[in-house]
């Protein structure tokens, strides 16, 4: 009799997210007259770039054609693509990079969770805490992780405390782990890892032979000039990191979905005993093959137009549309202040990370801007057990939700 793969029985509960779901859809059938502010989920609300837009109808009217159809796209993403990535997202911050360094793919949620294909389930894993749940959910799935606890930690992953003490970038571990999960700037705590911060954790991983997985998907969103927006900014990352990057948050392309994975060609592991051929390994070409298996590559047309983005009037746009979330992040952060919660993040992050008042846990916190201010917000527990007694809210919605919702949240604070 077949069987299933038993790691997928001790995830807890459902994904964070819909878990957030449930309960709003039961709110709003119970309450079907409130208008519900959503600044929970970190999705996008402003449009797609005319420039991009225009791309793609080009690209879609070139599909109807027998002398321009363009079938299965290349494995690892079109070349046009993969140039301006380099160009633009690298060698203009002084980083070199070759374009068959560069994978794109539909996601870099995808991405952060199938790279463990390509890494032994024995490796010893380290995530930050608070943690993007995708981090910790994907390397339970393929047993990394052992088993989940009572105190909500899975007992073979390494947890590193994120806290206002350390800003949010975490100290070493007394475990030596394998992989190292980062994410900077961070979701869900809104911190940045300034430049000496990282070489610290290049150092690190050089020392002990292990590999990084930086998120930097919101890289765009950096305001100060100390943050690195890649981690390849900092000498001997190229020899153990790999970095994942999206167009979802800098460009909305989130109902689209296209994003990229840079893996150096020096980025190489020892290999497996009595693996064929000995010596060392190279992840960029073990990547390759697990992508040339698994994906058949991003749509022509969705390629197309992420290469728009590069344009100038793509980067305009892309720019103002930054510009506009920050702006957001801006009035929730000092809205809540005034209102008298301590808060992090929003200034190089679309998100900002707030302390649940008195003794209210997160859900309690979530249940009651749910109730008396009819705001969606996300829960700290969520992201692991320190972010208990923490809520994250986002700054992807409009400019009058945005305000609406911080005067709620600041009137439901006072009746306290």
């Amino acid at each position: 009799m077949f069987k299933v793969n038993e790691n997928y029985q001790k995830l807890p509960g459902s994904y964070l997210f819909a878990d957030i779901a449930k309960r709003v859809a039961a709110y709003t059938a119970a309450h079907p007259e409130k208008r519900i502010i959503r600044m929970g989920i970190g999705d996008v609300t402003r449009p797609l770039a005319p420039a991009v837009i225009a791309a793609m109808e080009k690209a879609s009217a070139e599909m109807g054609d027998a002398a321009t159809f363009r079938g299965y796209a290349p494995d690892h993403g079109y070349d046009f693509l993969r140039e301006k990535i380099v160009e633009f997202d690298y060698k203009s911050r002084g980083v070199s990079l070759a374009p068959d360094e560069v994978f794109v793919s539909d996601g870099a949620k995808s991405d952060t969770g199938n790279i463990g294909d390509i890494l032994s389930v024995d490796n010893v894993v380290a995530v930050c805490d608070p943690v993007y749940p995708v981090y910790v959910d994907t390397n339970a799935m393929a047993g990394r992780a052992g088993d989940y606890g009572p105190d909500g930690r899975w007992n073979k992953l390494v947890y590193m405390p994120c806290l206002p003490e350390n800003g949010f970038v975490p100290d070493f571990p007394e475990k030596t782990p394998d992989v190292i999960y980062l994410c900077y700037p961070n979701n869900p705590t809104g911190g940045a890892a300034t430049a000496d911060a990282l070489r610290r954790w290049v150092g690190y991983a050089l020392e002990n032979g292990a590999l990084i997985l930086y998120d930097s998907a919101y890289e765009a969103y950096i305001a100060e000039p100390d943050i690195p927006h890649s981690i390849y900014e900092i000498d001997g990352a190229k020899a153990c990191a790999i970095e994942f990057r999206s167009f979802s948050k800098t460009a909305g392309f989130t109902g689209t979905r296209c994003a990229y994975t840079v893996i150096p060609k020096e980025l190489e592991s020892a290999a497996a005993a009595g693996g064929a051929g000995g010596g060392r390994v190279s992840l960029n070409a073990l990547w390759g093959r697990r992508q040339a298996t698994k994906l058949n590559g991003v749509s022509y047309i969705i390629q197309r137009g992420a290469e728009a983005t590069y344009s100038d009037p793509g980067r305009e746009y892309g720019k103002a549309t930054i510009g506009h979330y920050m702006e957001n992040a801006r009035l929730i952060r000092e809205g809540l202040e005034k209102a008298g919660f301590s808060v992090w993040g929003g200034v190089n992050a679309p998100y900002i990370w707030l302390k649940a008042p008195g003794k209210l846990s997160s859900w309690d916190l979530f249940d009651l801007l749910l109730d008396r201010a009819g705001v969606v917000g996300t829960p700290g527990s969520g992201f692991g057990p320190h972010g208990e007694g923490y809520f994250r809210l986002t700054a992807f919605s409009s400019r009058e939700d945005t305000i609406e919702g911080v005067g709620r949240i600041a009137a439901a604070a006072a009746a306290l």
